[in-house]
């Protein structure tokens, strides 16, 4: 009877070690997964809202397509239209008018 006890109290300790192990295992690949990721795209669009110039065609949170027109310290003034000019943060300017879509536009031309 005693060797039984012996053998569960061994047996319960062993699974806390194994508990604690699988619950850093679970942080790690939370962080290689997700956190780190997340991190490095928020440094990539900071960058990105850094360099804004003059003519950069970019694409706001909001889904409105627009060209800088003026960058000052905070805000960019996008034209979005011929002679239609928006105030924007520049924190929600997040991407550059993608590639793709500019190259279908001048393929539809040529057609």
């Amino acid at each position: 009877m005693t060797f039984n006890i012996l053998l569960q109290a061994t047996n319960a300790s062993g699974a806390g070690w194994q508990g604690i192990l699988m619950m850093v295992l679970i942080f790690v690949v939370f962080y290689f997964f997700m956190i780190r990721p997340q991190t490095k795209r928020q440094k990539e669009v900071q960058k990105f809202q850094n360099a804004l110039e003059k003519g950069a065609k970019v694409v706001t949170q909001g889904g409105v397509y627009g060209k800088v027109k003026e960058v000052k310290d905070n805000i960019v003034v996008l034209e979005i239209a011929k002679d239609v000019c928006i105030q924007v943060n520049k924190g929600m300017v997040f991407a550059a008018e993608e590639p793709a879509k500019q190259a279908d536009s001048k393929d539809e031309k040529k057609d």
